[in-house]
């Protein structure tokens, strides 16, 4: 049976990634994010490959959330696979520094966002007895390094969330898997520098940093195990990296 997996985050990075890569292997895919122009134009290359519904909604906002997903298809509603990958980071500075509007955010999409998806979803995979929650967290949620505060907080807490998802939905045989990246480039930096391109390339400057497609891959790995297999926790880093500190930059 061709298995369905919903992606949040699939306009960019690491959920088109996936989107491209799951697509190629024959899921069906559900494929969700705010920009609806970047969804349809995902949906037109890969519905050659594989069927594909897109679901145009904010993760933050709760009944967006639920409307988008209640309204599914009735042959894209029972979903195998939920890759909680929207998120973003917002500004880098000091406690004392901080702006409001940033810190909410990043609340709201990395940690409400991935609870109000995953409410929407799993309780049809416990009714099934079967699933997999892959959660997108961080190497910032693994460690603290300075000026990342909120961010951090954000990602400790979806750390938090998959060991305690693992935990709750053992009982129904789902597998929940939580993949940390280290330095990837997509629009991560862009996004979090606010469109200033001189800091956003600054961040990998004399490394080769992560793809997209690293993380994809990796997913797809994870979520190709056999039956009795849970990978539940995996950090992946570009060999430059070593912590969230400490690179080996080769600059000239």
């Amino acid at each position: 049976m061709q298995k369905i997996a919903l992606i949040t985050g699939a306009t960019s990075g690491i959920g088109e990634a996936c989107a491209r890569l799951l697509g190629t292997q024959g899921f069906k895919l559900i494929l969700c994010g705010r920009r609806v122009e970047r969804l349809q134009n995902l949906k037109n290359d890969l519905e050659t490959a594989t069927r594909v519904t897109i679901l145009n909604f904010d993760v933050s906002n709760r009944e967006e959330v639920f409307r988008s997903i209640n309204s599914l298809p009735e042959d894209f509603k029972e979903i195998d696979i939920l890759i909680n990958n929207a998120g973003n980071a917002h500004g880098l500075g000091p406690i004392h520094e901080g702006n409001l509007d940033d810190w909410d955010a990043m609340m709201d999409i990395n940690v409400k966002g991935l609870l109000y998806v995953s409410k929407a979803v799993v309780p049809g995979m416990v009714a099934r007895k079967r699933g997999h929650v892959v959660n997108i967290g961080s190497i910032a949620g693994k460690e603290v390094y300075p000026n990342g505060n909120v961010y951090c907080a954000s990602k400790h807490a979806v750390d938090a969330l998959n060991r305690a998802m693992l935990i709750d939905l053992n009982q129904y045989g789902i597998k929940v898997t939580s993949i940390n990246p280290g330095l990837v480039e997509t629009e991560f930096s862009m996004v979090r520098f606010k469109g200033d391109e001189g800091r956003a390339k600054g961040v990998y400057k004399g490394i080769q940093p992560l793809r997209a497609e690293d993380v994809a891959e990796t997913i797809s790995f994870v979520i190709s195990r056999p039956a009795h297999v849970n990978l539940s926790d995996i950090v992946i880093f570009p060999t430059a990296q070593a912590s969230s500190t400490v690179v080996n930059r080769q600059l000239d």
